[in-house]
């Protein structure tokens, strides 16, 4: 619950009201009180609904009718004026929390689970409809959970809608509740991606009501009639998760807390009614908020836990406002050409031009090894086209006898190890395959792309690939493509892929599991509906540690941590913004040793424990955008694709304004800051080698030490 802002409406008949509970189709739902201290659930109309012609009549009907209705898993309308200026209407406050909230904390449900909110919300919606009611706002906010089942309001409006439209939005709830993700009305053809994190039980019955034509949709008693002919049981007794279950009683002993002369504390209903969320409010309110609702629990035993951050009076993290001095150079020197791509091994630093491949000593900026004729390749948008692994350099680049090469380079000797041309992927293809990223695992070089021609250059939809070859030879071991491949994530280690699909305009994307040790054979696949700048051609939103993938889901503003192998979830972290903007997760960077990642959000630089999500610490970068949707990394996502990276003890970021920091990986404290004022517009290039940071400004190819000595 929201503290109430200026210009809120204080009072709605008998009922005072304390808090801002959430928002409903037609209105604002705020928690009240009477004057004998009944809590109760005030939904307020919004004036210009209210005005609408008619609108008046059709919600005292609305109300008449919800009073008559009743059962199990109804929750009983108490109060209403349809008269007042505006309309409101009271529930009983039922002891319970919204399914966005336990989702959001404890993840998806389980199939038992799932089955009994079916079950349940079909029941309500044959007594809701039977009665001549159309709901119009079933949904992640409006359905609860309770020790004894789901439940939802009657309220809605009569003779106004259809059936059919409820069950669409019952259909769109069970599959929230099933992965974490929202869905608008679907087309037929995307029916089957956007149910398959349904388990089988449910895909039929739950695909029909989402069906887009409503004739074609299940009635309520079908939906039940349909759970009855499986003979599957539902679950009884403790129903839910142990820790959602205890959550739902500390909000009923927090609504039952009294302060002196008999009023609810404020402070425990906050934190009752949000689960424990911490809330933003004033002008120091950090940027990013973190509820403790949504994250797991901390594993028990003194060698698991993770020491707190600092908070705030309100429980909030405090961010660490980024300061330090300007760095140290370790040394400077000079080139011909501009550099186009940094890859560095803590011996050597590889440079690539338009002109020539070159190499300098990591310690001195010296000459080292011999220069190769390759040159940067022409169109790469500097996605990802090097990569330094197992004492050998890969990149992406031209040649004098072909465009669109991947080579190896012994980081030793300097000798070429091997070249192989990407431009086509056989002779007399008419599709050309553009490399886009390179990446080691082990033995195998991989190499993702699109693939263009004709037919692609006119769809909305981006047909990608992976290409698999033999680390020592260049020899090429197996080949994928499809428009659900876009973004792909190799880690480096595993036979464990994560790509990402394009997103035609309007429609879901998803992330899946590509197994490398089965020749590129698709895995499980997670849907993500709400996330289409997620999906955008490019440097993907996720990143690899401890057999876990990290991506950003829902609406972009929540971080899932999955079992590589499984894509079971492990945990999850939503995140907010200040002031109500959208939160945008930027690219995610691990720790070497995978035991943390770093989570851009807005002008918040986030250390959580992989394991478990635990926070470590927030780092605040000045310079960068105080608004939430901003990306604190665009000017280094323009030029390497890569926002941050890390050193054995250190994390390297960049801010809007520039500026490089160095931050200790322990603390979250800046060791030092480099900003060039004669960099390009787009801010200089960098790379991390050993304990070393090297960057590439105009001519000019600078060294710092991570510990700035």
């Amino acid at each position: 619950m929201d503290d109430l802002k200026a210009g809120d409406l204080q009072q709605a008949g008998p009922y005072s009201l304390i808090g801002k509970w959430g928002t409903a189709g037609a209105g604002e739902i705020f928690v009240g009180r009477s004057v004998g201290g009944r809590v109760v659930l005030v939904t307020v109309v919004k004036p210009e609904v209210a005005e609408a012609p008619e609108f008046r009549e059709r919600f005292r009907a609305g109300v008449e009718a919800a009073r008559a209705v009743s059962g199990d898993f109804i929750v009983p309308m108490v109060d209403a004026d349809p008269d007042a200026q505006p309309p409101w209407s009271a529930t009983a406050f039922v002891r319970g929390l919204p399914l966005r909230r336990a989702v959001n904390r404890y993840g998806r449900l389980a199939e038992p689970a799932l089955r009994k909110v079916v079950a349940g919300l079909a029941q309500a919606m044959i007594r809701i409809h039977a009665d001549g009611l159309i709901h119009s706002d079933v949904g992640p906010d409006s359905v609860l959970l309770t020790v004894n089942g789901p439940c939802i309001s009657a309220f809605g409006t009569v003779d106004a809608g259809s059936p059919m439209d409820d069950m669409f939005d019952l259909g769109a709830t069970v599959l929230f509740a099933a992965s974490g993700s929202e869905l608008e009305r679907v087309r037929v053809a995307e029916l089957d991606t956007v149910t398959s994190a349904l388990p089988t039980s449910l895909r039929e019955v739950i695909g029909g009501c989402m069906d887009p034509d409503p004739s074609r949709r299940p009635t309520a008693e079908q939906v039940v009639d349909y759970l009855d002919r499986q003979d599957l049981p539902l679950p009884s007794g403790n129903w839910l998760p142990a820790e959602l279950a205890a959550d739902i009683e500390a909000l009923a002993a927090a609504t039952q807390s009294r302060t002196v002369g008999g009023k609810i504390s404020r402070r425990h209903m906050i934190l009752g009614l949000t689960g424990g969320a911490l809330l933003i409010g004033g002008a120091a309110a950090a940027t990013v908020a973190f509820s403790s609702e949504d994250r797991s629990p901390t594993p028990a035993g003194p060698s698991a836990r993770t020491p707190s951050p600092a908070t705030s009076s309100t429980g909030e993290p405090i961010p660490i406002i980024l300061d330090a001095p300007d760095a140290t150079k370790a040394w400077t020197t000079a080139g011909g050409s501009a550099p186009r791509y940094l890859e560095a091994s803590d011996k050597v630093v590889m440079i690539v031009t338009d002109k020539t491949t070159a190499f300098v000593d990591a310690s001195t900026g010296k000459p080292a090894l011999r220069a190769l004729n390759s040159t940067s390749m022409y169109g790469s948008n500097d996605w990802s086209p090097t990569t330094y692994a197992g004492g050998v350099f890969y990149y992406l680049c031209d040649l004098p006898g072909g465009r669109h090469t991947v080579a190896a380079v012994d980081g030793t000797t300097g000798d070429a190890k091997w070249a192989t041309s990407m431009a086509m992927a056989d002779a007399g293809s008419a599709s050309t395959y553009r490399a886009r990223y390179v990446a080691a695992n082990g033995n195998t070089v991989y190499v993702c792309g699109q693939v263009q021609s004709r037919a692609s250059s006119t769809s909305e939809e981006t047909t990608g690939y992976i290409r698999a070859f033999d680390g020592a030879t260049g020899k090429g071991l197996w080949r994928v493509e499809g428009t659900d491949i876009n973004n792909v994530l190799v880690p480096p280690s595993g036979s464990h892929l994560l790509a990402a699909s394009s997103v035609p305009r309007g429609q879901a994307g998803q992330v899946q599991m590509i197994d490398a040790g089965k020749q590129g054979a698709r895995g499980w696949k997670t849907a993500i509906p709400k996330a289409a700048y997620y999906f955008s051609t490019g440097w993907p939103l996720t990143c690899y540690a401890a057999g876990l993938f990290f991506f950003a889901g829902n609406s972009g503003d929540t971080l899932f941590a999955v079992d590589a192998a499984t894509g079971v979830e492990k945990w999850h972290q939503p995140f907010e913004a200040n002031s109500g903007d959208q939160v945008r997760i930027g690219s995610l960077t691990a720790s070497l040793d995978g035991t943390t990642i770093y989570v851009p959000v807005g002008s918040d630089l986030v250390a959580l424990g992989s394991a478990d999500g635990a926070l470590k610490w927030v780092a605040k970068l000045t310079g960068a955008s105080r608004i939430g949707g901003s990306n604190m990394f665009n000017a280094s996502l323009r030029t390497t694709g890569k926002s941050a990276q890390c050193s054995a003890d250190t994390v390297f970021v960049t801010d809007t304004a520039k500026t490089l920091w160095a931050i200790d990986a322990a603390t979250g404290k800046a060791r030092w800051k480099y900003n060039d004022p004669g960099q390009p517009d787009l801010g200089f290039k960098w790379t991390v080698g050993g304990d070393h940071v090297f960057i590439a400004s105009n001519l000019t190819l600078t060294a710092i030490s991570a510990h700035g000595k």
